[in-house]
């Protein structure tokens, strides 16, 4: 879907599999553990509130799933406190064996170094994700992107 404002970041990528792996990796947390957070409180359903955990981070974002349509479309809201965002995630298949994922963050609040610290921080770790995802449905290697942009 489209950016409800200009404040938005944007990561995509085309995933050389079906639209109906793609999808289910990211609402089934046993495979999205495998290149994104490392632990979920739930699978994603639509009006499910769970918590995604990085554990080498200690950190826990609490999340909302607003609307999840079977291998086309999850929104989420997720955040802390007052400073939530809405992130859309969109599956287009290009054939049978081929998927085009497009991520979309918004809902950014702040002055403007703010804002271009959250959307540059949005892009780069759903840019991260996407390859993380890649890497393991194409070729079934963990890069462990996420874990490994602080390793301190």
């Amino acid at each position: 879907m489209k950016p409800v404002d200009s404040n938005f970041a944007m990561a995509e990528m085309l995933i050389r599999k079906p639209v109906s792996d793609v999808f289910g990796a990211f609402v089934n947390p046993e495979i999205t553990s495998k290149f994104w957070f490392t632990k979920s409180s739930g699978r994603v359903e639509t009006g499910a509130k769970i918590d995604w955990t990085w554990e080498m981070y200690n950190h826990t974002v609490s999340v909302f799933i607003k609307d999840v349509r079977q291998n086309e479309f999850i929104s989420a809201e997720w955040g802390n406190y007052n400073e939530t965002t809405t992130v859309e995630w969109t599956f287009k298949p290009i054939n049978s064996t081929a998927t085009f994922v497009s991520i979309v963050n918004n809902g950014f609040k702040g002055d403007p170094d703010q804002l271009i610290s959250q959307v540059r921080d949005a892009t780069e770790g759903f840019t991260l994700v996407l390859a993380g995802l890649k890497a393991y449905l194409e070729h079934d290697i963990q890069l462990n992107l996420i874990g490994d942009r602080f390793p301190h």
